[in-house]
């Protein structure tokens, strides 16, 4: 029996509050409206930016449906869907391309003014899709795939080649394309150079491994959890440091260890100390320093502005700059004709019922990305 224009009746995993945990719930997911879709998830990926919501240093409206990483099939469309017909395998979109926005018309920019970064919680009418116990529940980062099903904009997913495995590509919706895109087209890493990276997560995996397909020579990778150091070589580091093994500043240690010559630096944690840390490690004049971990919200960094003055570049990174629409699809194609591996990012898959261990994992250290399977 078709679904199409109905109201449907799924599990989805609501947080309630601030600092409460994911509780399994039966939920209605009301049809699409004019130029949205509703999609049936069939893998999503747990990312640390979920898990800074539920703490609130990510803005998220509660009750809601957190995840943003995730694959699936078009079930319905709404009034006006154009791009999209049901049964088209999708990935959904954190950053959206509405095309029209100054960010999205920009060759030099994938900043659409649709995304949500700010906790709106609501789609372009102002409203949920999602309701639990009668009362609305929000949506996330314009996504929402913690659930067996969820409604985006048509702008906000993007079609992708029907054989991809979806445990696999779910990546391409967060981690993968922000890490590997921060080397290739924020930083544009050249041959030959010499790179850091701070944090070993899914993200900090794929700047590693972007660095390497850009052709760096040398990439360090840095982490305080050296059971990261095995995955980190095995997608490219040329070695690893734990900055809790020396005494003085990691910038002084990268200097020492690379007679100053660190020309690109990668910050895939979030947290404003390494970000200052990273910028301090490039070369104070030719060298470029990426913010790519989602900072804390309602924080401001302080900085010595000597370290910009005397040449350095600082720059930040949503999404590893691609157009999301255009350009996931050809990333997924290349990932369909093996120019890259995701094997060594993916080291949990469990089913969407066991989200709390997959958080777990998470919070110990214990996984670099965890894909829930519905």
């Amino acid at each position: 029996m078709s679904t199409s224009g109905k109201v449907i009746k799924c599990k989805a995993a609501v947080v309630w509050g601030l600092k409460q945990p994911f509780s399994i719930e039966e939920v209605e997911v009301a049809p699409p409206k004019a130029y949205e879709v509703r999609v049936k998830i069939l893998a999503t990926g747990i990312c640390r930016t979920d898990n800074n919501a539920t703490i609130g240093a990510m803005p998220a409206k509660f009750p809601v449906i957190l995840g943003h990483e995730a694959t699936g099939i078009i079930e319905s469309i709404g009034e006006g869907v154009t791009t999209l017909k049901p049964g088209d395998k999708v990935i959904p979109l954190p950053v959206p391309q509405c095309g029209f926005c100054p960010g999205c018309i920009s060759p030099h920019s994938n900043y659409c003014e649709k995304i949500d970064i700010i906790g709106r919680g609501v789609l372009a009418d102002g409203t949920s899709r999602f309701t639990c116990k009668g009362k609305p529940v929000y949506h996330f980062m314009n996504t929402s795939t913690f659930t067996e099903y969820t409604v985006v904009e048509e702008c906000a997913v993007v079609k992708i080649d029907a054989a991809a495995p979806p445990e696999k590509v779910c990546l391409f919706g967060c981690a993968f394309s922000t890490g590997y895109g921060a080397a290739i087209n924020t930083a544009k890493v050249t041959p030959g150079s010499t790179c850091a990276v701070f944090g070993l997560g899914g993200v900090g995996l794929s700047i590693i491994i972007g660095c390497k397909v850009a052709g760096a020579s040398r990439i360090i990778a840095i982490d305080i959890n050296p059971r990261k150091f095995e995955k980190a070589k095995a997608v490219g580091a040329t070695e690893c440091i734990n900055p809790k093994d020396y005494t003085k500043p990691i910038s002084e240690v990268l200097k020492e260890k690379t007679g100053n010559s660190v020309e690109y630096t990668f910050e895939a944690i979030g947290h404003l100390d390494t970000m200052i840390d990273a910028l301090a490690s490039c070369h104070k004049n030719y060298g470029t320093s990426v913010v790519v971990g989602d900072p804390p919200s309602s924080t401001m960094l302080t900085y010595d502005p000597m370290l910009l003055f005397t040449g350095r570049t600082w720059k930040g990174c949503i999404f590893g700059g691609w157009k999301t629409r255009n350009d996931l699809p050809k990333l997924v194609s290349d990932f369909m004709a093996k120019k890259f591996d995701l094997d060594q990012l993916i080291t949990h898959v469990l089913p969407f019922n066991k989200i709390k261990d997959g958080f777990s994992l998470l919070n110990k250290g214990e996984s670099i990305r965890t894909v829930l399977t519905f």
